[in-house]
């Protein structure tokens, strides 16, 4: 019988432990400066909520909360005050929902234009132009909603007298196109993150593009288009000089788009800009309206990260 066969002897590089490796530490400063980013984001936020507590707490302290949550009267800076703050919430809510019946269509179109439809050459062009408007100052689409779309509405509205100077209705107009960006550039990246090959499963089958697209591509992306469209209604929420100059500062309880009124955000920057004393309990009526500003955000971002887990798709 003969012997088995010898074996070549190991290469002693190949015993080498990895962790004798030679480190590398441009990695070790990445993910130290990944780590940092993320730590300040979150202290930022704990700053923000630190912040926003002890004069929060004062306040309640002289204001009910059903009163401020309840009351539909908001003359926080009047003589005889009183701490409702459904006009502003109103306002605000009524804004959003015409900015976003303008915002998601027009986006949502142009992101499975430039996803599916688009060429090459045609999408390089587009898609740079279309996220300049991102860039726009908030205040140049508040200077252009009142001095032009206001002014375009009163002369051709068709039915009866026309929206006020301030009103809503302009507002929430142009503050949706300022927000078509952020829905657009975040849903076409989402759908163009679908695997080509469940379009071309559809195309075998007989399916036209329209089919593909509406039934295949936005079903699969649905996770980050809703994404998308919860980080706009968190803009459009959040957006102060929009709603400051064009829908003005009177605070009343409206659901008339055509009305002039004041939204949480408008509120605060009237406040804040003004002359009342840093530690008056005027003032602390800012905390107050700001820190319900950010419950709604935080609530909204809960739901939409529920959601995004639910419809996202994964793919081998």
């Amino acid at each position: 019988m003969s012997p088995p066969p010898r074996t070549a002897a190991p290469d002693p590089a190949a015993r080498r432990s990895l962790h004798r490796a030679r480190p590398r530490y441009g990695e070790r400063v990445i993910q130290a400066l990944l780590l940092l980013a993320a730590l300040v984001s979150v202290a930022t936020t704990a700053g923000i909520v630190i912040s926003l507590i002890p004069p929060t707490a004062e306040f309640f302290g002289r204001v009910d909360v059903g009163e401020f949550i309840g009351g539909t009267e908001w003359t926080a800076l009047f003589t005889k005050p009183e701490y409702g703050v459904l006009p502003l919430l109103g306002a605000t809510l009524l804004i959003t929902v015409i900015a976003l019946l303008v915002a998601i269509p027009v986006g949502l179109g142009a992101a499975i234009y430039l996803s599916e439809y688009a060429s090459t050459r045609v999408r390089k062009v587009l898609k740079p132009a279309l996220e300049v408007l991102a860039g726009v100052p908030t205040v140049v689409y508040g200077f252009f909603a009142l001095s032009f779309v206001t002014p375009l509405l009163q002369e051709h509205w068709p039915f009866g007298e026309g929206p006020d100077f301030n009103n809503a209705l302009s507002a929430g107009l142009v503050m949706g196109v300022m927000i078509i960006p952020t829905i657009a550039s975040l849903s076409e990246d989402a759908m163009a993150a679908v695997p080509d090959a469940l379009r071309d499963g559809a195309y075998a089958l007989g399916s036209g593009k329209r089919v593909v697209s509406v039934r295949v591509v936005v079903p699969a992306a649905l996770s980050g288009i809703v994404a998308a469209c919860v980080l706009g209604v968190s803009r459009a929420i959040g957006e102060t000089m929009i709603v400051a100059i064009a829908s003005g500062n009177r605070a009343t309880l409206s659901f008339n788009p055509l009305d002039a009124m004041q939204t949480m955000t408008g509120f605060i920057a009237q406040a804040g800009s003004g002359d009342i004393p840093v530690r008056s309990f005027e003032y602390k009526t800012i905390f107050a309206v700001g820190a319900l500003l950010f419950v709604i955000t935080f609530v909204m971002n809960m739901i939409s990260i529920r959601l995004v887990r639910k419809y996202r798709e994964v793919y081998e």
